[in-house]
């Protein structure tokens, strides 16, 4: 196959105001400078005529850029911020639903040498940057072959089910795209054009690994990742739909062979969650954290082991708040079911006026916080009971994020002990192959 083109979702709002820092061509004009698009119903508004869709093709080649405004990134995280980032490839704007969405179409190795310095800081070790430009392709080539599937279109369009009585569970994936391949946003992959600045070092793991892919029986790997595991990687049931793929399995996220624990089990899941076991995304090493974590990453600080108290008030109206459903006082929080990294999958919500069980791991994640919970990996003490229900509940936790396929604390540790960026992929994909698609 050739090098696909790859189309990124950045902004979708009833105005989008941006920049074209070259001269683009458009509607046969050649126009630069600021420009605004508006929505009026399922029409363009551009210079005061209306479209059905919009396209700037830049005049001068490659290095002609431009830049969108009120860019949100981190979108219902705690580090949700608006931003100006510039671009380079072709400028697309779509009407769909009363919105302007705007698409950016562009090479895709162009497009990995953005995700790259986006989603860690450009500065980590070499060896780490091409493993995750391994990763980051592979999930890629992933996606777009598996939204290309009008069957898997049909059969997982809603990712939403209620499989019991009072059990809601719900997870969220990267296929509700239509209108593009991918997002710019933690959602699919951390996409910021060039707005980060990259340097030799990505432009260089891109190139080395130019094409290259992780495969399993000749198919493109879904090669997932999060920022920690917490000690043990996840499987893919626990956070999305329910099947598993053999290079997602659980692994020891340590340097040398160490037993692996059953944290699906209750007591085994508590007593690793309480404990900080070595592992190689269990470190400290301030330096280290400085090179691999972009600036929006470092205002998180505790991450391997995690803690959050909330009052009786706080959490009641929180749960009803994100979830819909007034469960009165909250009694208990158990887990139902855990996933093998002990992240639940499953939890029991006991209330005064309603109990019912909510999933999956995000949708947890999602119930429990303003923004997002650390991960859904965490047990829970109780304050003193107050008319029959604690004052008080204090989650302890262990990880950042869903935990499946690479733990990217972890990997780059690996890197900065000098390990080559194949064995970083074969730790956290096992069995998988590298391949390489084109050249």
């Amino acid at each position: 196959m050739k090098e696909p083109e790859i189309h990124v979702g950045i902004l979708s709002a009833e105005r989008i105001d941006f920049t074209l820092n070259a001269p683009f061509r458009a509607e046969g004009q050649t126009v630069c400078g600021s420009q605004q698009v508006t929505a009026e119903g399922n029409r363009l508004r551009w210079n005061g005529k209306t479209y059905r869709e919009l396209f700037f093709t830049p005049v001068t080649g490659e290095e002609a850029s431009f830049s969108i405004h009120h860019v949100t990134i981190g979108i219902h995280f705690h580090w949700e911020r608006k931003e100006t980032q510039t671009f380079t490839g072709r400028l697309r704007f779509i009407a769909a639903e009363g919105k302007v969405t705007a698409v950016n179409q562009l090479p895709a190795e162009d497009y990995l040498t953005s995700v790259i310095s986006s989603e860690m800081n450009a500065a980590s070790p070499p060896e780490f940057l091409k493993a995750h430009a391994v990763i980051s392709r592979s999930w890629l080539l992933a996606q777009i072959s598996r939204q290309a599937s009008d069957a898997y279109r049909v059969m997982y369009s809603g990712h939403s089910v209620a499989s019991a009585e009072n059990e809601y569970i719900r997870w969220y994936d990267h296929e509700d795209h239509t209108l593009f391949h991918v997002c710019a946003d933690d959602h699919c992959q951390r996409y910021q054009g060039i707005t980060k600045a990259s340097t030799p070092a990505v432009k260089a793991a891109i190139e080395a690994t130019r094409g290259e892919v992780l495969t399993y029986g000749g198919v493109i790997c879904d090669a997932r990742f999060s920022k920690c595991c917490g000690g043990v990687t996840e499987v893919f049931s626990t956070c999305w739909e329910d099947k598993n793929y053999p290079y997602l399995r659980p692994v020891r996220d340590a340097a040398e062979p160490s037993p692996l624990p059953d944290l699906s089990r209750e007591e085994e899941a508590e007593q690793w969650i309480r404990h900080a076991p070595d592992a190689l995304c269990n470190t400290r090493d301030a330096h280290l954290l400085s090179v691999i974590l972009n600036d929006y990453d470092r205002a998180t600080t505790d991450f391997y082991r995690w803690r959050v108290t909330y009052a009786q008030e706080e959490l009641s109206a929180l749960i009803c708040r994100k979830t819909g459903i007034d469960f009165g006082k909250i009694l208990r929080l158990t887990a139902v079911e855990r996933g093998k990294s002990g992240r639940i999958c499953k939890l029991k919500i006991t209330g005064s006026r309603r109990t019912a069980v909510i999933g999956k791991e995000l949708e947890i994640r999602k119930a429990l916080s303003a923004t997002h919970l650390f991960s859904s990996a965490f047990v829970v003490d109780y304050g003193a009971e107050h008319d029959g229900a604690p004052e008080t509940f204090t989650l302890t936790g262990a990880g950042w994020g869903h935990g499946v396929g690479l733990c990217q604390i972890g990997a780059a540790v690996m890197g900065e002990r000098g390990y080559r960026y194949t064995d970083i992929l074969l730790h956290y994909y096992k069995g998988a192959t590298l391949s390489k698609l084109y050249e």
